[in-house]
């Protein structure tokens, strides 16, 4: 094989398929609009639909950049190749049923299921043949492909691996097991690497000389490979931060920013409630304004972090008007003790009481997420983000925050699945079955150069998205990385699991933790379905009619 001339051919497969997938989109926009914009209602009626061109446009868009990547090597257009064949494969055996009921959408459908170029390389980039050949520069190679970064980032990602591997990796099982709680003395450790100021400009004590987004998802690439946890002891601060330089007023910068980047102040970020998850437009809980300040009444579910954290992001409906929808929103920066057990109480100056009770979870274990329930608690009138200027204006804030966390979240799960893929390589290359390698079975090797493949991919989806948002773009495709890596995730860490048998199921083994581990990202930080119906879809399909 050719890999070059391959690769040009995938490529422009691809663009096919994406042409096919846009005249698909474009028959569902007109399907569901009205008066030239897009109907809620009708919409609905289509949401299994919409939810599979998420996912394939995702994917789709994954393999271009993986593309590109395979211009770098020979091993990198390879892994490149075993992603695109199969992300062609899946759109070629879907598409045709996804548009089953998508008028005017069916013939386009038909034709891509029948173009033989597709067909050829996805012949050409599968099967014993083709996954032998690509295991073999695996198993050999001290990694599996180049980085891609320039030598900043490959100094920064080497700062952050010798410190997963030395001080995470080794305390990862315990703080799943036991659920415990990350020790200050690790946070003090891996604040000084400048973890918590890699998203916060040098203005404010922060890693930032610039917008670096690839920075922020290579360090919590890193710290999740050691474990999860550590890379979400960033996305609080990095979601926070971004509301703050979005629209904090400048004494709240110089207040908050610096305490966050140097690691004095941990964060957590409170905007679920017990009957609002993703839908943060209809939270309940309550801001009202008394003397100085504001009283807070309400529960809150599923705060991260919120019993250690001296500060708690909280998203509250201030404005009394019910018809405001997310316009009555705003945001608040509570500022409270750290406390270390599973349950708390805190009574601020102003009076009234906050109390917190951590959640038993399956996985994710090591922060503690926590009910809070407040009860006239007392809020400083300087603690509201914005000031004035930002009542009403806290859903926008948070959305600006949440694009960062997602991006983030997408860097968590690439971390998870290259740990999960690592372990699955290195038992693969050792086990004897039946006196042969495990790696040496045909079937082996498939699920390997896949997951090698997925992962790659996964990563350039990662850096391309970070580009954009550099430039101030990339909202959109933040959400689709998050939406796609974190499905991802699940698959390279139940196929790792899978390549384990009873070992892989065991405790004893960190890809149990790591296989729950990557069930909630696709749940947090913006459910999956959410994303797709609320997020994802109606930009493509808005940019289908205009």
């Amino acid at each position: 094989m050719n890999s070059k001339q391959t690769l040009q051919r995938m490529d422009a497969a691809l663009g096919v398929a994406g042409k096919t997938l846009d005249g698909v989109i474009a028959a569902l926009a007109h399907a569901v609009s009205k008066e030239g914009r897009i109907d809620g209602e009708l919409s609905d009626a289509y949401q299994g639909e919409i939810f599979q061109i998420a996912q394939l446009h995702s994917a789709l868009q994954a393999a271009r950049q993986a593309c590109i990547y395979g211009e770098l090597g020979n091993l990198e257009a390879r892994l490149a190749l075993a992603f695109g064949g199969q992300t062609l494969a899946d759109l070629r055996g879907r598409l045709p049923n996804l548009t089953l009921h998508i008028p005017n959408a069916g013939a386009q459908a038909a034709d891509f299921a029948a173009n033989e170029e597709a067909a050829a390389l996805i012949r050409e980039t599968s099967g014993e043949t083709f996954n032998s050949a690509v295991w073999e520069m695996l198993r050999g190679a001290a990694g599996d492909g180049v980085d891609s970064l320039g030598e900043e980032h490959r100094l920064l990602r080497s700062t952050f691996r010798a410190f997963a591997d030395k001080k995470v990796a080794p305390m990862a099982e315990r703080f799943h097991r036991e659920n415990l709680l990350i020790p200050d003395e690790l946070i003090r450790e891996v604040s000084e690497l400048g973890c918590f100021g890699a998203g916060i400009p040098q203005a404010y004590g922060g890693f930032q000389d610039r917008v670096d987004h690839i920075g922020v998802v290579v360090v919590t690439e890193e710290l999740s490979r050691g474990a999860m946890i550590f890379g979400s002891l960033i996305t609080r601060p990095e979601i926070l931060a971004k509301a703050l330089l979005k629209g904090g007023t400048a004494a709240q910068k110089e207040k908050f920013l610096p305490a966050m980047a140097s690691g004095e102040k941990m964060v957590a970020i409170s905007v679920t409630e017990p009957d609002y998850g993703s839908d943060v437009a209809g939270i309940a809980i309550t801001a009202r304004q008394d003397g100085a300040g504001w009283r807070i009444n309400g529960a809150k579910t599923f705060a991260t972090f919120a019993g250690r954290a001296e500060l708690i992001g909280l998203l509250t409906r201030s404005e009394p008007d019910p018809a405001l929808g997310h316009r009555g929103l705003s945001l608040f920066v509570v500022e409270k003790p750290p406390f270390y057990g599973h349950e708390f109480e805190h009574v601020p100056d102003g009076g009234g009481r906050l109390t917190g009770r951590a959640i038993p979870t399956a996985g994710y274990r090591g922060m503690h997420s926590f009910e809070l329930n407040f009860e006239d608690f007392f809020v400083p009138a300087e603690n509201l983000v914005g000031g004035e200027e930002g009542r009403g204006k806290g859903f926008y804030l948070q959305m600006e925050g949440f694009t960062g966390g997602r991006l983030q979240t997408a860097a968590r799960a690439l971390g998870v699945m290259q740990a999960a893929y690592d372990q699955a390589k290195s038992y693969a290359k050792e086990r004897k079955i039946f006196g042969r390698t495990l790696g040496d079975f045909a079937l082996s090797r498939e699920k390997l150069v896949r997951m090698a493949a997925t992962v790659q991919a996964a990563r350039q989806s990662v850096y391309a998205t970070a580009r954009l948002m550099d430039e101030g773009e990339g909202q959109m495709e933040a959400s689709m990385t998050k939406f796609l890596l974190c499905r991802q995730a699940e698959w390279v860490t139940r196929e790792a699991q899978q390549l384990h048998g009873g070992m892989g199921y065991a405790e004893e083994f960190p890809l149990s933790r790591l296989f729950i581990d990557a069930r909630v990202l696709s749940i947090f930080e913006g459910a999956e379905e959410v994303l797709a119906l609320k997020v994802i879809a109606p930009a493509l399909l808005k940019r289908a009619l205009h």
